[in-house]
């Protein structure tokens, strides 16, 4: 499923690669424009909060006084620390499924997933939760496009609005950026 490439691409798009819970909700048909709106919503908090999220950190910096980089260095340690605990806080008092490999975009997703297995054709959503610190997943509706014996599935979107669009090609571009300079430094 994963070729290890610097460039990770799912329908001939930039993808995101990770390790996160996903599950898959078969629902009884599409989702209507209602719910599919309500689900765009969320998702663009849920991507906005991830962003922040990743602003977060001493690499990000662009500070010119060194005694206020100290002290914002220590804060966002202390918010990192905060984070990382209610994410803890989070996970014990709310289950979430497995962890899995899962590469997406903006047009669909692919994992691996253990029975029962999803049909081929099945309308339904698929949750990624971005974050521990985060408490509600990614809900993207759509329809399986393939399920293989052992386990991997191909889900297809439909349309998440274009704010979403544009919040998920920027997280798998940064990570594609940050995994491509990784790449070229030399090891130590």
């Amino acid at each position: 499923m994963f070729d290890g490439s610097n460039t990770i691409v799912l329908y001939e798009e930039l993808a995101l690669q990770d390790v996160l819970p996903v599950i898959w909700r078969t629902l009884p048909g599409t989702v209507d424009a209602e719910a599919a709106a309500g689900y765009t919503q969320r998702n663009v908090r849920l991507l906005q909060a991830r962003e922040a999220m990743e602003q977060l950190g001493p690499d990000n910096k662009v500070e010119d006084d060194p005694n206020h980089a100290a002290d914002i260095l220590r804060l966002e340690m202390k918010i990192n620390l905060l984070l990382d605990l209610v994410g803890q806080i989070l996970a014990s008092s709310r289950p979430r499924p497995p962890a899995v490999p899962v590469r997406f975009n903006s047009l669909g997703a692919t994992w691996k997933s253990a029975a029962p297995l999803p049909e081929a054709g099945a309308q339904g959503l698929v949750e990624i939760y971005l974050h521990d610190a985060l408490a509600e997943p990614l809900k993207l509706p759509g329809r399986i496009a393939s399920v293989l014996p052992d386990g991997h599935i191909k889900a297809r979107f439909a349309p998440v609005g274009e704010q979403v669009a544009d919040l998920l090609e920027k997280l798998a571009f940064r990570r594609h950026r940050r995994l491509v300079a990784g790449s070229r430094q030399p090891p130590r």
